[in-house]
């Protein structure tokens, strides 16, 4: 006769427990979806506190939250241009996207703003600039196997000195350019809109379109599998038949393309073609690399989701919402710049330690 016993209901309940917990903690971990809910969830609801309390100088409310969707646009579709080029591996990383957006806001400038070219025609020119832009990135990474930090880097400086002596360093703010500026207001949602606070347009006109197609390529055509397949492995890629070159370089041409889309997006947005869009400050290339490392893009390629992405983009610009209206001067930018390292630290060693901590279901 066996001498184990069943063991106690409470040590059953206990154990139940023990295990639910486990299974939380193992979803958070692992699912970065849920994770930056649930990081959106505390920050909206902890500014949301504060503001209620009236320790910020500004209600943090819903009307707020929306107006600050205007950064959200192109810092999220920079984030997903840097997604192709981090998911494709070879330590993929694109440090002149910045620039790209300026050089490529002043081509726009001159062939709408000056040369009176019609709207869609002048997109498509610049988004096909971006594009040869990135194509120039890709051949050096992916044809002649340059280091990607140091190609990105040094079309980071060719390209902004381009963008400054283009025009004398002079900004083109016509008449047709100025007007851009609508495409920047803030509409109402069709239906419901009047329950709801007004929501930028280039949400819809920029930016859903881009999340979409990224989202398309990279989870429902050939292309993305074989570019998760050279991220993750590109011996194994390599024997199973996929041209690492192609595929590689067709990530920074993407990334260049969506930079030139960005670059429209900027124009509209300040109503003026500007040298230094892309660059000014603390440039656009880091903030867009942190957005992605924090929605689950492993640094090491191979590894990546649209929707963490989206919102990790969306969690960055609602907490840099809140600080600048918590802390008064520009102590709150200041701030902003040391939020965002944490974030991009903290990601990374996330990303590290549920890689090694869940790789093999322990």
């Amino acid at each position: 006769m066996s001498n184990l016993t069943a063991p106690p209901t409470g040590q059953k309940r206990s154990l139940a427990a023990d295990w639910a917990a486990r299974d939380w903690k193992r979803l958070l971990l692992t699912n970065r979806t849920v994770m930056l809910v649930a990081l959106l969830v505390i920050v909206v609801g902890g500014f949301s506190l504060l503001s209620a309390a009236g320790l910020l100088k500004a209600d943090y409310n819903a009307d707020y939250l929306s107006a600050a969707l205007i950064n959200l646009v192109p810092l999220t579709m920079l984030a997903l241009a840097q997604t192709l080029v981090i998911v494709s591996g070879g330590g993929g990383i694109d440090l002149s996207v910045g620039s790209i957006v300026s050089l490529a806001g002043m081509i726009f400038g001159f062939t709408y703003g000056l040369w009176g070219w019609p709207l869609v025609p002048c997109i498509i020119a610049t988004v096909l600039f971006g594009a040869c832009c990135g194509l120039v990135n890709g051949v050096l990474v992916a044809y002649l196997g340059y280091p990607p930090l140091i190609v990105t880097l040094a079309t980071y400086y060719a390209m902004w000195s381009i963008s400054l002596v283009i025009n004398g360093q002079k900004p083109i703010s016509t008449k047709p350019v100025q007007e851009l500026y609508a495409l920047s207001k803030a509409v109402e949602l069709p239906l419901i809109g009047q329950y709801l606070p007004l929501v930028p347009l280039g949400v819809f006109i920029f930016l859903i379109p881009t999340l979409l197609v990224v989202w398309l390529i990279m989870a429902k055509t050939t292309y993305g599998r074989r570019l998760f397949a050279i991220g993750t492995n590109d011996v194994a890629a390599a024997w199973a038949g996929i041209s690492l070159p192609r595929t590689r370089a067709a990530a920074y041409i993407g990334s260049g393309a969506i930079s030139g889309l960005v670059a429209v997006v900027t124009v509209c947005q300040f109503a003026s073609a500007r040298p230094d869009a892309g660059v000014s400050g603390n440039g656009m290339a880091l903030p867009a690399v942190t957005v992605a490392v924090l929605g689950g893009v492993a640094i090491t390629g191979g590894i990546g989701r649209v929707a963490g992405v989206g919102l990790a983009a969306l969690l960055v610009v609602w907490l840099n919402a809140g600080i600048l209206i918590a802390i008064e001067g520009n102590g709150g930018t200041q701030f902003q710049l040391f939020a965002l390292g944490v974030i991009l630290v903290g990601s990374a060693l996330l990303n590290g330690f549920t890689n090694r901590r869940y790789a093999g279901g322990g």
